[in-house]
């Protein structure tokens, strides 16, 4: 994957296949720590200790289209290269937390990418689900519950041009609010 906000997109639709109704995603810029993070929490099915264990290996996964699961080993090994580091935790039942950490201003860390285009993404592609978004860089933050949004429509969808459009610009608006200027 070329950026991380496709590694967010990846490990949000494995939490949506674990059937989570709740998805949290964090991403935190620590400008005076020169840290970065992010996490993807559900409240899904959750994974045994085996497989929590077994999951950063590439040729382990539980999707029956494909034998080899990269996301989350490529994630692991990016961080390690940037020196951070990716943790799971999870149980059976109660959902899984993956919190990933970089040396923000490493030189081979890569790109956030569009992180707006992937929030929205999710929100359309799975409306049952809750989504949490919260970016942070240094005191600056931008959080999103989707759940405000979802009660005050009252069913019409969030595919609706002029719902799409205005969730467009909430999201881009919101993440270049946190962005230092250029």
């Amino acid at each position: 994957m070329r950026d991380l906000a496709l590694h967010l997109l990846d490990i949000a639709e494995n939490s949506a296949a674990a059937e989570a109704r709740t998805i949290r995603i964090e991403i935190c810029e620590d400008i005076s720590n020169d840290r970065f993070s992010m996490s993807i929490e559900d409240d899904g099915k959750g994974m045994t200790e085996e497989m929590v264990q077994k999951v950063t290996d590439p040729f382990v996964t539980s999707r029956t289209t494909r034998k080899v699961g990269l996301g989350i080993p490529l994630l692991k090994e990016a961080a390690e290269a940037c020196e951070g580091s990716l943790e799971i935790t999870s149980a059976l039942g109660k959902g899984t937390r993956i919190f990933v950490d970089f040396k923000r201003n490493h030189i081979d860390r890569m790109p956030l990418g569009d992180v707006a285009t992937t929030f929205l993404n999710l929100m359309i592609a799975h409306p049952e689900i809750h989504f949490v978004f919260r970016y942070t860089i240094g005191k600056e933050e931008f959080l999103l519950d989707d759940e405000l949004i979802k009660e005050e429509l009252q069913g019409i969808s969030l595919t609706e041009p002029i719902v799409l459009g205005f969730l467009r610009n909430l999201i881009e608006s919101g993440v270049r609010s946190v962005q230092p200027a250029a």
